[in-house]
Order: structure tokens, then C-alpha cells, then sequence
């Protein structure tokens, strides 16, 4: 039987291409910039390969930027490029001005591959339906109308599926696909709201739309939420004191916050922005997230047209389906849909051919299941974890959908000084600072369990135990 490098036999042979690569260039090192290399049907020879090897070798030292080919002339060792360093770009500080590196920004890191990840909200690959698009990819590919361009409002079925997974008397023509759920927070705020405009928002809310706000030059309005979401009466009060004419919210499995707007929650904070001539943009990513049976009714089947609905598909599938819906009625549509064909014309229609081979597949729903089966267990794992290993530190409320645990620190533990540390044993949590629109509550940090696996959740809480007491023991030699 043969071995494998990983299971310690012999080391495998360069392929032709690989070989022939790097016999050229020991060649070229001892060559000056400029001189000529020799000619394919001479490497042929002396390297016995075949012509196709030669030159698949030599386009790869191209792109390297080991040789410098020149059409009907011939190859040459290209010239020594500049020092990365020895360029001045001081003079974009002063024409650019401030700029403040806000928390939410560092929220946008990947996370290193060694390092257990419980800052990220896309499924890790475990999760991920990645058989269930290829069969859908492999469907699509030979569909020739995906190739070319679509509409700016997006492919009619697609639309179509959007407005009846919404439901009530939600139509197709209300529907506009975007490229992912970012892009439909960006293009509801930018249709909405003017340059210096006031905006409201849960406290804390999503890293990713105060990042939104502060890009446009908006002024954010934080209001505190409780275990039922959003609190009506400080609404009231942000309202008349901003005279803001836009509220974003999470009302199911607020991100980070795990709230849930109760019933009698909505329809209070629909009629204070009905009384304001106020929009609520409705931010649903979690929608298919929810542990119960049932799902919650959107807020936009409850107001007409005061409601812009965002639903996004990727936190469900796989991080590179950028594939959302903005649903909106009345004027504000044109202005939505004006915004995106000025941005990029329209999304690709093999993406939405694909996000719509996937979600009417007979296996979408087990999928979807066995996503939050798992979610849920993850957050399960976090509730201990905590209990067990952060001894002091609680979870503010326990989610009933969703990937975010909110997790409040004991006295003496501060949230950046806990992620760094937590960092450096190896899990990667955010630090709470990035969700709040303006002065924190207090310690938090948020964990999020769609990324990693069960037993790396239980791993990376025990570490973060870890890493708080470190911190708490350094405070009590200080």
C-alpha cells in the first residue's frame, strides 16, 4: 500500500511542472535582470520535457515575477521590483483626515485557522449544505439566461420564493434581491436616511449595521433593550429627542442580545413610529435559526409600508451565497431599487439561480433543521460552559434562536483585555465594546456558536474560563 507524506512515508515526486519551475529557478539566480532565458524548445531538450511542461513552468515564474515574457521576442529575467517600503503615502493622511478605528471595525477579523472561533456568525463546515449546492450548481450551470444579465429586481422566481416565505399578502413585485444581508442593511440605510441624519437602534445591536451608520455620517441613537427587546417608553423619548425618521432592529434573536420582541412589544413600537412618520427597517437574519416549532409573524405583515423587511439567506447555507432580499412597499421601492442598479447594476443570476435551486430542494427543510438541532445543543454547551468555568460571569438571557450569547463579566473583568487574553490561549470571542452605538453598559462579550464545532465550543468556553481567571489573578497581585 502506498504512504502518505502525513502518515510519515517517503516524500511524493515533484510533478514535471513543479520540477521543471524550480530547475529554472536556480537557473535564473545566477542571471542579471534583463538577460534572456533560454528559448522553450531549448529547455525542452535539455530538461526532457515536453513543450507544454516548459511553458506552464514559465508562465508560473511569470506570475511570480521571476521572468518578464515578451510575445515574439522571447522570455527574460525580469528586473528586481521595488522595496514595499520605500514608497511615501504619508500625503493620503492629510487629505483623507480623522478617522476613528472604531471597535465594530476589529468584529470584521477573520479568525486565524489555529485559533477556535466563537466570534463568527456563518455554520462551520460541518453544517454547511455544501452537498446539496453542488447538486444545485451542477442543475444551474448549462441555465444560458443565468449567464447573462437579469434585472435589477432580481430573477422573477426567486422573488417570487422570497415573498411567499414572508407570507400574508406579500407579493413578488415588492421584492428586491441584493448581495448578501450586509448589503441590505447598506442599501435600506442609504435609501432612508441623508448624510447627518439620526438613527435609533437597539443597545447593544449588530457590529455590522453601526459599521453602516458611522460609514454614512449618521448620527445613532442607542435604546436599551430587556428581556421582551426594544423598551417602548425610552423609544418614545429617542424619538422626540433625535428627530429621527429610522429605526433598525432585530426583533427576533437580537444579535448580540438574544431578545425577542414579544407581540404586544411590536405592535407598541409600531404605533410610537406610526405617531413619529417614522420607517422600522426589520432586520430578520435569523429567521430560519429559531429552536421553537412556530415563527414569530415579521413586523412587516403588521404595518403597511411603514415596515422595510431585510431576509437574508447566507447564515443558513454557506458564507459565499451573498444572496438577500430587501422587501418594501410603496415609493420607497424605486428609491431602494434606484440605489442598487446604481451600485452594481444587478447580482450575478448564477448566484441567484443557485440560492434558488437550494431553498426549493426537497432537502432544504431537514437541513434546516438539523441547523438548529445543532445551534441549539452548541448553546446549550455555552450555558454550561459558563457555569462551570467563568465563575462570576453570566448569560444575560438564554436565546431561543439564533448563534449569540451575550455574556455579562464580573467586576474587575474588562471585555478587551479578556478577548486578547483569550486570544492568545487559542478561542476567539468579540469584545463587547463593538455592539454598543454609544457608551456601553457594561462588561460583556459575545459568543457566537455557528462556526465551530460542539466539542470546540466546550474547548474554546473552557479556555475563556481560563483566560478570566489569569486576568482576575493578575488584578488581585496588583
Amino acid at each position: 500500500m502506498k504512504k502518505s507524506n502525513a502518515s510519515g512515508g517517503a516524500a511524493q515526486p515533484l510533478r514535471a511542472e513543479e520540477r521543471v519551475a524550480a530547475e529554472l529557478r536556480a537557473q535564473i539566480a545566477g542571471l542579471a535582470p534583463g538577460a534572456m532565458v533560454p528559448s522553450v524548445r531549448a529547455l525542452t531538450a535539455s530538461l526532457a520535457v515536453s513543450p507544454v511542461t516548459v511553458q506552464r513552468a514559465l508562465t508560473r515564474l511569470a506570475q511570480e515575477g521571476l521572468v518578464d515574457p515578451r510575445p515574439g521576442v522571447g522570455t527574460f529575467v525580469a528586473q528586481p521590483r521595488a522595496v514595499a517600503g520605500a514608497r511615501d503615502d504619508a500625503w493620503q493622511l492629510a487629505v483623507l483626515g480623522a478617522w476613528t478605528d472604531s471597535p465594530e471595525g476589529r468584529a470584521f477579523e477573520m479568525a486565524d485557522p489555529s485559533v477556535i472561533d466563537l466570534g463568527m456568525g456563518y455554520l462551520d463546515a460541518s453544517l454547511q449544505p455544501v452537498a446539496l449546492m453542488a447538486r444545485a450548481a451542477r442543475r444551474i450551470a448549462g441555465d444560458a439566461r443565468l449567464w447573462g444579465r437579469v434585472p435589477v429586481e432580481g430573477l422573477s422566481d426567486l422573488r417570487a420564493w422570497f415573498a411567499r416565505d414572508l407570507g400574508g399578502d406579500t407579493a413578488p413585485a415588492e421584492v428586491l434581491v441584493v448581495p448578501g444581508g450586509q448589503a441590505a442593511i447598506a442599501t435600506a440605510l442609504r435609501a432612508l436616511c441623508p448624510f447627518g441624519a439620526a438613527v435609533i437602534t437597539e443597545s447593544p445591536t449588530y457590529f455590522g449595521a453601526l459599521a453602516v451608520m458611522r460609514t454614512l455620517g449618521l448620527r445613532v441613537w442607542p435604546v436599551p433593550v430587556d428581556d421582551e427587546g426594544l423598551r417602548p417608553d425610552l423609544l418614545d423619548s429617542a424619538l422626540r429627542a433625535s428627530g429621527a425618521r429610522v429605526l433598525y432592529l432585530q426583533p427576533q434573536h437580537s444579535n448580540p442580545s438574544g431578545a425577542t420582541m414579544s407581540a404586544a412589544r411590536r405592535r407598541a413600537v409600531l404605533d410610537l413610529c406610526a405617531r413619529a412618520g417614522a420607517f422600522v427597517i426589520e432586520d430578520d437574519y435569523a429567521r430560519d435559526l429559531g429552536f421553537a416549532p412556530s415563527v414569530a409573524s415579521p413586523m412587516f405583515r403588521e404595518a403597511d409600508g411603514r415596515v422595510i423587511y431585510l431576509r437574508t439567506l447566507t447564515k443558513t447555507t454557506v458564507p459565499g451565497l451573498r444572496v438577500a432580499a430587501v422587501i418594501a412597499r410603496g415609493p420607497v421601492f424605486a428609491r431602494l431599487r434606484a440605489m442598487r442598479a446604481a451600485e452594481d447594476m444587478f447580482l450575478s443570476g448564477l448566484l441567484q439561480g443557485l440560492a434558488l435551486e437550494v431553498v426549493t430542494a426537497s432537502a432544504w427543510e431537514s437541513h434546516k433543521r438539523a441547523v438548529r438541532a445543532a445551534l441549539r445543543a452548541r448553546v446549550e454547551a455555552v450555558l454550561q460552559g459558563v457555569a462551570e468555568h467563568m465563575p462570576g460571569a453570566r448569560v444575560t438571557r438564554v436565546p431561543t434562536g439564533g448563534f449569540a450569547l451575550w455574556v455579562a463579566l464580573p467586576s474587575g473583568v474588562e471585555n478587551e483585555a479578556l478577548t486578547r487574553e483569550a486570544r492568545s490561549l487559542g478561542v476567539r470571542v468579540n469584545e463587547g465594546s463593538a455592539w454598543f452605538p454609544a457608551g456601553r453598559e457594561g462588561e460583556f462579550v459575545r459568543v457566537a456558536v455557528a462556526s465551530a464545532p460542539l466539542d470546540d465550543v466546550r474547548r474554546g468556553i473552557a479556555l475563556l474560563g481560563r483566560a478570566m481567571e489569569r486576568l482576575t489573578r493578575r488584578a488581585k497581585r496588583r
